[in-house]
């Protein structure tokens, strides 16, 4: 049995949403792994971002962001609104913040001291409903979906853009 590991680097706007299709570079990496036949896991290390499969959607808005993003970026609203001030959900706490001022980074997590740039609880209820990882089948070299399946990162924290990292673990037979 082998194992293959490799970690992409994907930019977030900030904002919304950032919703970023996966998909060639999963293929890529199993290509590049020489499994033939296993399991290839996605798995996002960060809180406010998840990793969905989905249906590719060849309509796309002025920002460039698919309709089913949309309608799912939209239905989630509806169930967990944006975080948009201080109190409107129990996180983030006093001590929180607290412990964040105290970090030697604090500066890019509070510009200027700013709490407000803490204010992502909702992305955090989002990413926890979707999941932060995916299992898909490899079968004979390739990645065991249909034509109309793809593979796509999200990031819900709109507060600032960002570096994310995103894992993909190849386990199979060569």
């Amino acid at each position: 049995m082998t194992v293959y590991k490799e970690t992409i680097a994907l930019q977030s706007h900030g904002e919304r949403p950032t919703f970023i299709n996966i998909t060639s570079s999963v293929k890529e990496s199993i290509k590049k792994s020489q499994i033939q036949n296993g399991i290839c896991t996605i798995i996002s290390p960060h809180t406010t971002c998840a990793v969905f499969f989905e249906e590719f959607v060849h309509d796309y808005d002025k920002n460039g962001d698919e309709f089913l993003q949309i309608d799912l970026n939209n239905t989630l609203k509806k169930i967990i609104p944006d975080n948009t001030s201080q109190g409107q959900y129990n996180y983030p706490g006093k001590k929180h913040y607290q412990a964040v001022e105290a970090w030697p980074d604090a500066d890019s997590y509070l510009p200027g001291g700013d709490r407000n740039a803490l204010l992502n609880c909702d992305a955090h209820l989002k990413a926890t409903l979707i999941g932060s990882s995916q299992i898909f089948d490899v079968d004979s070299g390739t990645l065991g979906v249909g034509v109309t399946g793809y593979i796509y990162f999200v990031d819900f924290d709109r507060t600032r853009p960002r570096t994310r990292k995103c894992k993909i673990i190849i386990i199979g037979d060569c």
